[in-house]
C-alpha cells in the first residue's frame, strides 16, 4: 500500500503530471496520458510497456 507522501511525489512518467489512486487501489491512473499503472506487491510500475489505455468514462471520474 502506498502511503500518501509517496503518493504526492510520483508523476507519469511521459506527461510529469501528478497521478491519481484507482478506486480499488491497485492502479495509479494519468488522467492527463490517459494511462493506468499497476502497483504489484505495493510497487507502482511506471513503465509505459506495463501500462494501460484508459477509457474515456474513467478518466472522467478521476479528474475530479
Amino acid at each position: 500500500m502506498l502511503d500518501v507522501p509517496t503518493l504526492e511525489m510520483l508523476v507519469c512518467p511521459l506527461t510529469k503530471t501528478r497521478l491519481t489512486l484507482s478506486d480499488d487501489k491497485s492502479e495509479l491512473i494519468s488522467v492527463a496520458a490517459r494511462l493506468a499503472f499497476p502497483i504489484r506487491k505495493g510497487v507502482p510500475l511506471l513503465s509505459l510497456e506495463e501500462a494501460r489505455s484508459v477509457e474515456p468514462e474513467e478518466i472522467q471520474r478521476h479528474s475530479k
